[in-house]
């Protein structure tokens, strides 16, 4: 999969997530979550697990926590990277 244009998903509510995701020729991950202390490394973790699976090698993703589950976090991610493939 590529990135070709810049997408996002989610919001910046309390217990959801925003992602927002652009073209890039190296692979950059930024998080800021509300929860960084408790959970940064859980979420960096499940992030990267993702990106893998899917078989990006490049991008900004630039993640907002606000608490949200892992399958939120999933489906936001899953669905910004959707909107972020060519053709869509």
């Amino acid at each position: 999969m590529e990135i070709s244009k810049v997408a996002q998903a989610g919001t910046l509510e309390s217990s959801d997530v925003l992602i927002q995701i652009e073209p890039s020729d190296d692979l950059t991950i930024e998080i800021a979550s509300s929860v960084e202390i408790l959970y940064g490394d859980k979420i960096r973790k499940q992030i990267k697990s993702i990106i893998e699976r899917e078989g990006i090698k490049n991008g900004i993703f630039r993640i907002q926590d606000n608490g949200s589950l892992p399958c939120i976090l999933e489906a936001r991610l899953l669905t910004a990277l959707s909107r972020s493939m060519k053709g869509d």
